[in-house]
């Protein structure tokens, strides 16, 4: 589809929305709408895409409590907005339309996090994504580095970019719409996707992605959505496998989940942003005792995070039960870098290529 074929569905499905409003007015009937929860307890398995997404129920706002009525005149005020952006052809970030609303008199957005919230209630009523309203979110920091060769489209026309040969040492920044991206060429064996700019520094600093022919890529934490797709899309349309190394806390699990199964508050988007074939590499719980790890003791946030986990859909494995309990039991978390304990090279030299041949990528 064109960027103008996309631009106009989109339109015509914001604006879908009102109409359907007005329909309900015409009817004698209190505008409403219904949206998923959002909530653990509301995600369920796709057995055909083999990732978390929403189930049955619903919430539904309505114009006959203030709060709802409130939600709504904010929405519409939204929809405004994002169809005149469409229609002009420009773009903004999450950020700016959070000040943008201060003009909406009663429809302005009290904090940002209502107005990311609002968007992402636009996305699954319309069943697109925020990228084709024209949005983005601040740069994530999020970098590749390693044997590929990307063409990206560019208001100055495409450009053919090499991830090892022509970028520097912080690696190729990862757009906002990785969708405009298309791969030329690679020679990689695996994708390895890292949570921590520290170790993804030294990963490169010594060598691994020419020795193993492993496209690395930093997270930054936390992945961006932008990050996520295109893991996404080098599996899925590139073939190559990814793997996925973080800290070992029960946070960084959480990252891993994400990747691979999609996350609750984006599970709307799962299709397109959840890698399912992905696997975990580590911080194990299992590796804390193995290596003797320094670690850290298990604060009573992360105990509870970890037995959260316990009944999280996405961990609803033996793998990951057997991990879990292990590190309850243990009462200890640790760094990626907690390997340089051992030395600088022992994660490269012993650590990671032997754990990725136990798991058959190399």
């Amino acid at each position: 589809m064109s960027n103008k074929d996309l631009d106009s569905t989109t339109k015509k499905r914001l604006c879908g929305i009102a109409e359907t409003w007005y329909g309900q007015m015409k009817d004698s009937l209190i505008p409403f709408l219904e949206i998923p929860t959002r909530t653990k307890q509301n995600i369920v398995y796709d057995d055909k895409l083999r990732v978390w997404k929403y189930g049955e129920k619903s919430s539904t706002r309505s114009a006959g409590s203030a709060g709802s009525a409130l939600h709504l005149l904010k929405m519409a005020y939204t929809i405004g907005f994002l169809k005149q952006q469409l229609e002009e052809g420009r773009s903004s970030t999450l950020r700016e339309m959070y000040y943008i609303s201060e003009a909406w008199n009663r429809g302005k957005f009290s904090t940002q996090d209502e107005s990311n919230l609002m968007i992402e209630d636009l996305e699954i009523v319309t069943d697109q994504a925020r990228e084709a309203f024209h949005l983005r979110p601040e740069e994530s920091g999020a970098s590749v580095y390693g044997p590929v060769k990307i063409r990206e489209q560019t208001r100055r026309g495409d450009r053919e970019i090499h991830c090892q040969d022509d970028v520097g040492e912080a690696g190729y920044t990862i757009p906002n719409n990785v969708d405009k991206l298309d791969f030329v060429e690679h020679d990689a064996k695996f994708v390895i996707a890292i949570e921590t700019g520290g170790m993804y520094g030294r990963l490169m600093e010594n060598g691994f992605d020419e020795e193993y022919g492993a496209v690395l890529v930093h997270l930054s934490g936390q992945p961006a959505r932008s990050t996520r797709r295109l893991l996404r899309r080098l599996n899925t349309e590139a073939g190559i496998p990814v793997v996925v190394f973080t800290d070992g806390d029960p946070w960084s699990y959480r990252i891993y989940g994400s990747i691979a199964y999609g996350s609750i508050k984006a599970a709307h988007m799962s299709k397109v942003l959840a890698t399912p074939d992905a696997k975990f590499v580590g911080v194990q719980p299992s590796d804390i005792s193995k290596y003797n790890l320094p670690s850290d003791k298990l604060t009573d946030g992360d105990i509870s995070a970890l037995k959260s986990e316990l009944s999280d859909p996405r961990f609803d494995t033996g793998y990951w039960r057997e991990q879990i309990a292990l590190q309850l039991k243990l009462g200890v978390k640790s760094e990626q870098q907690a390997f340089a304990s051992r030395g600088l090279d022992f994660v490269t030299k012993d650590y990671l290529p032997a754990r990725l041949a136990e798991m058959g990528i190399v």
